[in-house]
């Protein structure tokens, strides 16, 4: 068959990577905003805090398609992981389980930080709680349980901060794809070795076995 499990294992990857260099390459259009927050070795100028809460205004305003887009590609990843864990070896078991394991770590990320941190700053209510995912009112002294927001500056903090850890933990994904190749690469190559020898042995046997057969009457010893 053409399509075995073989081709069925390389789409499932390639439906992996696909939506993890995307989500990099989206991370990477970040990062100029990320930078000069968490990176720039001088004080950081209010003029960042501005341009990145006004591009996450912008992103989180975008039309309802983009988002739409953005959640059937991380979906599309999901789905090449659920392919490639049916009825998995053990090769799949490790690489595949630890990068299903990271990619999930990215999705919470995206979900507990990066959504709720883009409903932050587009409704600019700082300091403020949050009661049952509700908005509650008043700054401080509220009910008890009550999550309490950071300030301005240090929830775009937060917001760059998770934006280099998802992008650690899609390195991570790929990294562990490379490692599943190289890993059964190597074993193809023994594989082939170890049949070339028993091949190479074999015909040494037989080519043995032939001279045997042929050899001359006169050679035998006489009475």
């Amino acid at each position: 068959m053409a399509w075995g499990s073989h081709g069925a294992t390389a789409f499932a990857t390639f439906m992996i990577l696909c939506p993890t260099c995307f989500g990099l390459g989206i991370l990477f259009s970040l990062f100029p905003y990320d930078y000069p927050i968490l990176w720039n070795p001088a004080a950081c100028p209010p003029e960042a805090y501005v341009r990145l809460e006004n591009h996450l205004k912008f992103l989180h305003a975008s039309p309802l398609i983009i988002p739409r887009i953005l959640h059937t590609v991380i979906g599309t990843g999901l789905l090449g992981f659920f392919i490639k864990l049916y009825r998995p070896s053990e090769s799949n078991m490790l690489f595949d389980g630890a990068s299903l394991v990271l990619y999930m770590c990215g999705v919470i990320i995206y979900l507990a930080n990066i959504v709720k941190g883009l409903r932050v700053v587009t409704s600019g209510v700082y300091d403020r709680e949050l009661v049952e995912g509700e908005l509650a009112v008043g700054v401080k002294g509220v009910e008890a349980g009550a999550e309490e927001f950071l300030g301005r500056d240090d929830s775009l903090k937060v917001m760059a901060a998770s934006n280099t850890i998802l992008a650690l933990v899609l390195v991570g994904v790929l990294v562990l794809q490379a490692g599943q190749w190289y890993a059964e690469r190597k074993e193809g190559q023994e594989v082939e070795s170890h049949r070339a020898r028993k091949e190479k042995t074999a015909n040494g046997e037989s080519k043995g076995e032939e001279r045997n057969k042929h050899k001359s009457p006169n050679s035998k010893k006489k009475i």
